[in-house]
């Protein structure tokens, strides 16, 4: 076997694995052999190379969809998988550490097939179809992040968008399988595979208490760390005050934390005022999409000499000199679960890809009715994928009976 059979081959392996981990997605992924929703339809998706998505892409063609892949973050491509699935005679583009300029020319060869579907993480496939004039042939688009739910709702209020974009990110399957379990497991898990460090008994500072900050506050206090919250949002800030965590400004934290994490999907959440406040030997991570939450010119510009590697992923910058204290920044600053970690397990991504593949034969069914705008996952979408779940775990549930349906429609007094 030549090594690229070999590559291949263990990507297979891997994906397989993954397969088997993702009953939701394959049980779609079986009807949609059947029915075949996709077909004729071109499918473009800029989303992380792994095995998971690997295995969404792979029931998307089981629908009929032509499908093209390209990498949403460079440091999280699996490149065996994608060498398994250029060997199914799948368009990949992007390999793990390629530069920004091979990345930004992967997202064009995807834009210039002119899908009729764009899948995104991070709303890069969108926002240069967007680029074009005319954007293309469209059916519709989905986003899985909350940073691309931003860019897509730039595009909206400037009266840009041009099509309809699922929401994916908002469905409530996605949400808490994704960014409550999902980045709260995975997002230490990256920290601990690039560290090794004793969670217990550290100082953690999670910087943003949405959904996803919220799972991975819940789990570095299940570890036995000491959790600070900091927040923009007061109504956040005092659900984790209610929650048992110390909250306070970020400039406060500073002075007080053994590990960042960033969280918040804006950026310049850390910097060089930040730095500056820091102890020795603290840990700079990200969990948001895009690499600008931690301010990596501030860092570099307080800096008395380059940064060394002294972990494959842990890069220590020197800041000061009376004593010099020494940041470590993990993965580049790019999201840790992905560059660091092995991502989302994949029975989490198993939810988020189901919700993918609905919203692909949504748009192929209805995208040519639905105006422009951001829409929210189907209801039905939504309560499918928990009905799927549910019996893949061997879980039943009750039912209304019909007396208790009339009750609750009635507006009389009962």
């Amino acid at each position: 076997m030549t090594d690229s059979a070999t590559h291949a081959a263990e990507g297979q392996a891997r994906i397989e694995w993954a397969d088997g981990q993702m009953p939701v997605l394959r049980s779609i992924r079986e009807r949609f052999a059947t029915e075949r929703p996709l077909d004729g339809l071109t499918v473009a998706a800029c989303l992380h190379i792994t095995a998971e998505t690997a295995n969404l892409v792979l029931a998307l063609g089981a629908g009929g969809a032509r499908v093209a892949l390209c990498a949403a973050n460079p440091l999280s491509t699996q490149d065996d998988v994608a060498a398994a699935l250029t060997a199914a005679d799948i368009t990949v583009r992007g390999s793990r550490g390629e530069d920004l300029d091979a990345y930004a020319a992967d997202v064009a060869e995807l834009v210039a097939l002119r899908p009729d579907i764009t899948l995104d993480d991070g709303a890069d496939l969108l926002a240069v179809v967007h680029a074009m004039t005319p954007p293309g042939k469209l059916l519709g688009g989905t986003e899985e992040t909350t940073t691309g739910l931003l860019r897509v709702r730039a595009l909206q209020d400037e009266g840009r968008l041009a099509c309809p974009v699922i929401a994916v990110n908002e469905a409530r399957t996605e949400r808490l399988f994704n960014d409550h379990y999902g980045t709260g497991q995975s997002a230490l898990d990256g920290i601990l595979r690039a560290t090794n460090l004793l969670l217990a008994g550290k100082t953690l500072v999670v910087l943003g208490h949405g959904v996803t900050g919220k799972g991975i506050a819940a789990r570095a206090r299940g570890a036995g760390a000491q959790v600070i919250v900091c927040e923009v949002d007061p109504m956040r800030a005092l659900e984790a005050r209610m929650e048992g965590f110390e909250v306070m400004p970020a400039l406060d934290a500073a002075a007080r934390g053994d590990l960042f994490v960033t969280v918040t999907g804006a950026q310049r959440v850390l910097t060089g005022e930040h730095f500056a406040r820091m102890r020795d030997g603290a840990v700079l991570a990200n969990a948001g999409h895009f690499d600008v939450e931690i301010a990596l010119d501030d860092l570099r510009a307080l800096a008395s000499a380059p940064p060394r590697d002294v972990l494959p992923l842990v890069q220590r910058y020197e800041i000061g000199s009376d004593p010099p204290a020494h940041l470590n920044l993990l993965a580049q600053g790019r999201v840790v679960n992905l560059a660091a970690g092995r991502g989302h397990p994949a029975e989490v991504m198993d939810m988020s890809f189901a919700n993918q593949a609905l919203a692909a034969e949504h748009l192929a069914g209805d995208g040519g009715r639905l105006p422009a705008g951001v829409h929210p996952v189907p209801e039905a979408i939504d309560r499918e994928i928990a009905r799927l779940k549910l019996a893949s775990l061997g879980v039943g549930i009750d039912a209304l009976t019909p007396e208790q349906s009339e009750y609750l429609r009635g507006w009389t007094a009962h």
